[in-house]
């Protein structure tokens, strides 16, 4: 399958091809050519099948011209090596958890899948790819953690200085060998735009081969579908309509949810649920887009004024406000709130979320307010520890920490800073 640029200004590309260069020569995202929905009978007997023949079948229309069945098969295998339970935790409300990986974070799913994907076609080849990417929280974990000694790749990391959870610069900062944390003195979306100004400077591109590990990259974003297959497989005997609320930032997590969604997978509704950051929310009323700097928040994951992958979900739906309306809801919550629903969770249920899973269930029970008849799921995208003042200081309790984060709790935190895109050129320029 080839993929296209969403600024119809590229020439189309391989997944190999969309893969090494992140984003399309025209700074277009990269967009599949066709879904072609998975056979009825897929869906009919998902019970039976495995997280891994799930994926299998879910990614190989997208990938199988690059990547032989065989070793698409031992990735997938590698990649999904934990679990994605669905916790019900009141009357048609669950939570599926997604931070059962080694970095505690959904992004472990993406971030691995296209680590997998760049050391298998890196093997063809001896140019070395420097993977580019901006994190607002859990990205530069995840991909450092993916990425950790992959042969051929080095691994650059732009995150805001003082933006990030202490756990989340402890996972970016102290693995070394092939990852550099670079410390930005301004907001994720300051850093976006230096990654972005960095895949268009002829300059670099002349120097070395770039390319990005965030969700704009096609192998970090359509792996995220998976989670939300693995959730109906489990809820699929309830018999009810699904709605899914996706705490969103970056929208790649929800877009690829649609995407399981355009294969076929029954589903009533999607919810995004974003913090003050409220730019897709206001598109929502309004049918304008009017992207916006961000405002730091408790959920700072989501701290995106500028969300790029809402593109991909307009054009999912053709850029048709109507038909995206009946598909998809967006609702914006203040950290007031968003604290409010983590005492509230934990004191009906005992249940501890993060901050950007509270978002997700306040999205959720704002849309079960007004159409009734439907099991939600919301998405605990973080365990909660990584957020450990913000959980420990609204509900007055100690959490215990996870293996996972002692690993790196006593590590040193090794980072370059900043402050401008020349000083990211210069970096770039001299260590490739």
């Amino acid at each position: 399958m080839n993929f296209y640029s969403l600024n119809n200004e590229a020439p189309m590309a391989s997944f190999k091809e969309a893969v090494i260069k992140g984003i399309a020569p025209d700074r277009g995202l990269y967009f599949p050519e066709s879904i072609t929905p998975l056979p009825k009978t897929f869906f009919d007997t998902i019970e039976s099948l495995s997280n891994t023949a799930i994926a299998f079948e879910a990614i190989r229309q997208f990938v199988s011209d690059e990547i032989p069945d065989d070793k698409l098969n031992a990735i997938l295998k590698e990649v999904l090596d934990f679990e994605f339970p669905v916790i019900t935790i009141e009357e048609n409300v669950a939570v599926l958890e997604l931070f059962h990986g080694p970095t505690m974070a959904f992004k472990d799913v993406g971030a691995r899948f296209m680590a997998h994907c760049l050391g298998y076609f890196s093997k063809s080849t001896d140019n070395e790819v420097t993977v580019l990417v901006a994190t607002s929280g859990d990205t530069g974990g995840a991909v450092a953690n993916g990425f950790l000694g992959v042969k051929g790749v080095k691994v650059v990391i732009l995150y805001p200085s003082g933006k990030v959870s202490d756990i989340q610069e402890r996972q970016l900062t102290t693995l070394g060998k092939n990852i550099t944390a670079l410390e930005v003195d301004g907001t994720f979306d300051d850093c976006q735009k230096m990654v972005k100004t960095a895949f268009l400077d002829a300059d670099l591109l002349k120097n070395m081969q770039l390319t990005s590990a965030n969700s704009i990259n096609v192998a970090r974003w359509l792996p995220q579908m998976f989670y939300f297959l693995f959730a109906y497989k489990q809820l699929k005997s309830l018999g009810k309509e699904l709605v899914f609320s996706v705490p969103s930032g970056n929208f790649g997590n929800i877009c690829a949810g649609m995407v399981a969604q355009k294969l076929g997978m029954p589903v009533r509704h999607f919810v995004a649920s974003t913090n003050v950051n409220d730019t897709v929310p206001q598109f929502m009323k309004t049918g304008e887009y009017k992207p916006k700097p961000s405002t730091a928040t408790i959920s700072n994951a989501m701290d995106v004024g500028d969300p790029s992958n809402f593109i991909r979900i307009r054009h999912l739906f053709n850029d048709n406000f109507d038909a995206l309306n009946k598909n998809l809801s967006s609702f914006s919550f203040t950290d007031e709130e968003t604290r409010g629903a983590i005492k509230k969770i934990y004191g009906m249920t005992g249940y501890i979320a993060d901050p950007h899973g509270a978002v997700g269930y306040l999205g959720l029970k704002k849309y079960q307010k007004v159409y009734e008849n439907n099991y939600g799921v919301f998405l605990e995208t973080a365990h909660p520890v990584k957020f450990l003042d913000v959980v420990e200081d609204t509900l007055g309790i100690g959490l215990d920490i996870p293996y996972q984060i002692q690993k790196v709790m006593g590590k040193e935190k090794k980072a370059i800073k900043i402050s401008n895109y020349s000083a990211l050129k210069a970096h770039l320029l001299q260590h490739h």
